[in-house]
């Protein structure tokens, strides 16, 4: 997601790359300064320099760039651990993504103003319960199922949107830091020792 830091997991073209992050951080700037509804896909081309047949050439409308964007940073930040071959018992980079919303804050009030936050964290829980799932895969102990794990990859999903909807709503909460010691906490607690982490933080 543009979201000033973005990452993408798909290999694009250079110049499909460059041309995708305009409109996209275009998107998120308009986003801080008007409501949803009322952005106009002349709008984002303004902002991004980027022609009118080009946009159309990589979206169908504003709505599929603005989820298409999120879908990308949330695919990017769920698979981190996995593709840069982290070792520790972490099953999110809870640190990493809460520091990086953190710095987007403005951006945040305004997807919560525009009625845009629901399909976010939507994306968002789905990214992250697979790739919960897979580190959960790859600490398993015999005998633990595959739907079971699938179960629990969903609820952790489901408890780290909770979390990190709650943390931005409570300034003094805590640093991302320590959100990522809480929520693991939680994790292996919360599983009894079940698929727990074979190895030590």
């Amino acid at each position: 997601m543009s979201i000033n830091g973005r990452v993408s997991t798909k290999k694009v073209d250079r110049r499909v790359r460059r041309t995708r992050d305009r409109l996209g951080d275009a998107m998120v700037d308009l986003l801080q300064e008007k409501p949803f509804d009322t952005i106009t896909v002349q709008q984002v081309l303004d902002r991004a320099g980027v022609g009118r047949s080009t946009f159309y050439t990589h979206y169908r409308d504003k709505e599929d760039l603005f989820l298409s964007d999120c879908d990308e940073f949330f695919e990017a930040m769920a698979t981190a651990l996995s593709r840069h071959r982290d070792t520790s018992d972490r099953v999110a980079p809870i640190r990493e993504l809460f520091a990086h919303v953190a710095e987007m804050r403005t951006f945040y009030s305004a997807l919560v103003a525009s009625g845009r936050i629901h399909d976010v964290l939507d994306l968002a829980r789905a990214h992250f319960a697979r790739g919960i799932q897979a580190r959960l895969a790859l600490r398993a102990r015999a005998g633990a199922s595959s739907p079971r794990r699938a179960a629990r990859a969903h609820a952790l999903a489901g408890a780290l949107v909770s979390l990190l909807s709650w943390w931005l709503d409570h300034a003094d909460a805590g640093t991302p830091a320590a959100m990522d010691d809480l929520y693991h906490r939680l994790v292996w607690t919360g599983l009894g020792g079940a698929d727990g982490p074979s190895t030590g933080r």
